[in-house]
């Protein structure tokens, strides 16, 4: 073998293992974050009696506002109180108020309450609305096990005489199947399904 050949392979050998070394040398892309979402849950509302004779009204639902912090698609969570922090790789598939809407349309309209439920922003005619702000959304870490905690207040509106009908402040909390993102979207999916029954309770009284 002559020199120049043995320089050569020597040459070859050393790019291949630098170029295996440069590859090992290059950071890792930072995991995707884990996506979830909000379901109502097919048995969360029972449907109220029909109200006799009396003509049922129709609803519009206005979408849900959120209080700061819990205006985002980033999940919160709480371990000293007054500081909120959020999960570095799991998200809600969109902000928890606009995945609310659907559900709160879905409960009400299966509640046998209301001649129909309409969505927010519509051009059709109703006797009322809802109004909602969720005021808060977090699993808090601050006991064993950790809990979520869901908080929302709704207003009932007389649209045709611009006058607040009834109010109400729904607080629930719930304890999560474990102490991680997973175990707190499954509690708060208990927690959504708990406000919904509710919420449909209070609609169909406040008739």
């Amino acid at each position: 073998m002559t020199a120049r050949r043995s320089s050569a392979i020597a040459l070859m050998a050393a790019l291949l293992l630098l170029g295996g070394c440069g590859a090992s040398l290059w950071p890792k892309p930072p995991p995707q974050p884990e996506l979830f979402t909000l379901d109502g849950g097919a048995s969360a509302v029972i449907a109220a009696p029909a109200p006799g004779t009396q003509t049922r009204p129709t609803l519009i639902v206005a979408t849900p506002r959120a209080a700061s912090g819990y205006d985002t698609s980033r999940i919160a969570y709480r371990r000293r109180a007054l500081e909120i922090e959020y999960f570095a790789y799991a998200r809600w598939v969109d902000a928890p108020a606009q995945m609310l809407a659907p559900l709160i349309v879905d409960a009400l309209q299966r509640s046998g309450s209301f001649a129909a439920v309409v969505p927010a922003p519509t051009s059709a005619a109703a006797e009322l609305r809802l109004d909602t702000e969720l005021i808060r959304l977090l699993q808090e870490f601050g006991a064993q096990p950790s809990r979520v905690h869901l908080t929302l207040r709704a207003v009932l509106i007389d649209t045709a005489r611009h006058r607040v009908i009834a109010t109400r402040e729904f607080d629930l909390s719930e304890a999560a199947t474990s102490d991680d993102p997973y175990g707190g979207v499954v509690a708060a999916q208990r927690a959504v399904q708990r406000m919904l029954f509710d919420l449909a309770g209070f609609c169909a009284a406040s008739l």
